[in-house]
């Protein structure tokens, strides 16, 4: 699986700092970019992920970036940050494709989710996402408890958590969990946590 890329664009300093930081805690790989011009520059708008977005910024704001990406026919969901949007801004946004708009100070329990949401959308636009069989075969190759472990891990849990709940060693957790991550192909708890998501929404629900 193309590990996604969640690109941090907001040209306060401190604010790309803490919000990378919370992504990376999740294990999201992050980039941050100071505006829109250096993320037009730097970007690679093939690998998907999603955009964290801030509306009002020096040089081209949020909503022009959009209006180019719109152009570019870009497959990239886009959460909006705004600390002084209106109603009316936030429809125009959401008109116009945006996946999401929130109110700064962000509240991490709306972002994370929101994050997880359009991560998972990018891979099935851009076609990176496992297909059903696909998915059913990898999951065929874990063990019971390899993929116990994998729902934990999916869950937030540390290793040392999973150790403690399970009864088992850390170093046997690890043990298991590496292995398992190494079957599916993902290397990071939040891949993990999209590719389990994404096998439960095939089947019906959560086994």
């Amino acid at each position: 699986m193309t590990v996604p890329l969640i690109r941090v664009v907001d040209d306060s300093a401190s604010v790309r700092a803490s919000l990378e930081f919370l992504l990376q805690c999740e294990g999201w790989e992050t980039a941050g970019f100071a505006s829109a011009e250096s993320f037009l520059a730097g970007d690679t708008p093939s690998r998907p992920g999603c955009l964290v977005l801030d509306v009002s910024m020096p040089g081209r704001s949020g909503l022009e970036l959009q209006e180019i990406l719109l152009a570019r026919a870009s497959r990239l969901p886009i959460i909006f940050l705004t600390g002084t949007g209106t109603v009316d801004m936030a429809v125009k946004t959401l008109q116009d494709g945006a996946f999401d708009f929130l109110q700064k100070p962000v509240d991490p329990a709306r972002l994370l989710p929101a994050v997880a949401r359009a991560v998972e959308e990018s891979l099935r636009r851009t076609g990176h996402a496992h297909g059903r069989e696909e998915q059913k075969a990898l999951l065929a190759r874990l063990t019971a408890r390899e993929l116990e472990i994998l729902r934990l891990v999916a869950s937030g849990l540390t290793s040392r958590q999973i150790a403690e709940r399970l009864d088992l060693s850390k170093r046997t957790v690890e043990h298991y969990r590496a292995g398992a991550q190494r079957k599916i192909g993902c290397t990071e708890a939040a891949q993990v946590a999209l590719f389990l998501s994404q096998s439960d929404e095939d089947s019906g629900g959560a086994r």
